[in-house]
């Protein structure tokens, strides 16, 4: 009897033991990093650093996947879906808090399907104009736009996209009437841009810093809170007179809904850690990039308030829903 009554109480503690044994050998196979845009652009760079860092780290393979279509709901759908184990995750874009505005129906959740890990960085847009506007600050835009209605034409990356969505917060905050036209991605409106066929666009930072540098393109302002050290010398758009227009892109780590705490606990640390580090830190910040490395409360109510936020930007300024 005595021999049954140990035996009662020594199995279900070991019992209990096996899921924290599990997680604590994480990871125990190769981890793959989903990424809905191509790659090369801001996301996929800032998910390659982490990959790279955390296979030196974890001596397991760190593999990034770019999984693009329908606005990075493709790799969002995706990493949803997948087992919560903590080795599929997706570097997220805020294309999560805006695409449920955008789309008559989306494959997710974003606060009941995933588990956030930490907003790894986030990213300005910027007010550029062709180099031959005769403005030569965002107020002076605004009187042009408004002395020509209808006359200026504002390029963007995609419907949806934060650079259409600034471009729209400024045409609300403004009151101005300006043409939007729409193009796949930045760099295919750019050669319209310099060519003076489009007066305007919002822009990452990354993507025209060098024609900025090279005065071919000419900067008014970012669309950050606070000016951001590639661009020290130019005013953010609540210094030029209109502190509504806040619109940045973000990226953040984030697993399938369900992933044990523990690891999301461990991936969240080591990202912290490899962000902090110095080298990352500049090579993102050469790209206009800042770290914000924030904990996964954090990075859940940005994802709750922007949801919101974005749905009202979304409807003030008419945009309607596609498939």
């Amino acid at each position: 009897m005595k021999a049954l009554w140990s035996m009662a109480v020594v199995l279900p503690a070991l019992l209990a033991g096996v899921p924290a044994a599990a997680q604590s050998s994480y990871p125990d196979k190769p981890i793959r990093i989903l990424v809905g845009f191509p790659p090369g652009g801001p996301p996929d760079i800032a998910a390659r650093l982490l990959a790279e860092r955390l296979s030196a780290t974890w001596g397991k393979a760190v593999v990034v996947e770019n999984a693009t279509g329908a606005g990075g709901n493709v790799a969002i759908e995706r990493a949803a879906k997948a087992a919560p184990d903590g080795h599929t995750l997706v570097m997220a874009s805020n294309a999560i808090v805006i695409n449920p505005s955008l789309y008559k129906s989306v494959p997710f959740n974003a606060m009941r399907d995933l588990a956030p890990v930490s907003l790894a960085v986030d990213m300005p847009m910027i007010l550029v104009v062709n180099s031959g506007v005769p403005a030569k600050s965002v107020k002076e835009l605004e009187m042009l736009a408004r002395a020509q209605p209808g006359k200026l034409v504002v390029g963007h990356a995609g419907v949806g996209t934060p650079a259409h969505l600034a471009g729209e917060l400024f045409k609300l905050a403004a009151k101005i009437d300006v043409q939007p036209v729409s193009y796949r991605g930045i760099p295919a409106l750019l050669p319209d841009l310099l060519a003076g066929r489009l007066t305007m666009a919002f822009p990452n930072i990354s993507v025209v810093i060098q024609l900025i540098r090279e005065d071919k393109l000419r900067a008014l302002a970012v669309t950050s809170r606070k000016r951001t050290s590639v661009t020290p010398n130019i005013p953010t758009m609540a210094e030029s007179g209109f502190p509504g227009v806040n619109a940045e892109a973000w990226f953040g780590l984030m697993a399938p809904a369900g992933t044990p705490p523990a690891i999301i606990d461990r991936l969240h640390r080591e990202t912290v850690r490899i962000l902090a580090q110095g080298d990352v830190r500049k090579r993102l910040g050469g790209l206009g990039m800042s770290v914000v490395a924030n904990t996964p409360a954090e990075f859940a109510a940005l994802i709750k308030s922007d949801t919101a936020r974005w749905a009202k930007v979304i409807k003030d300024a008419g945009i309607k829903p596609g498939d």
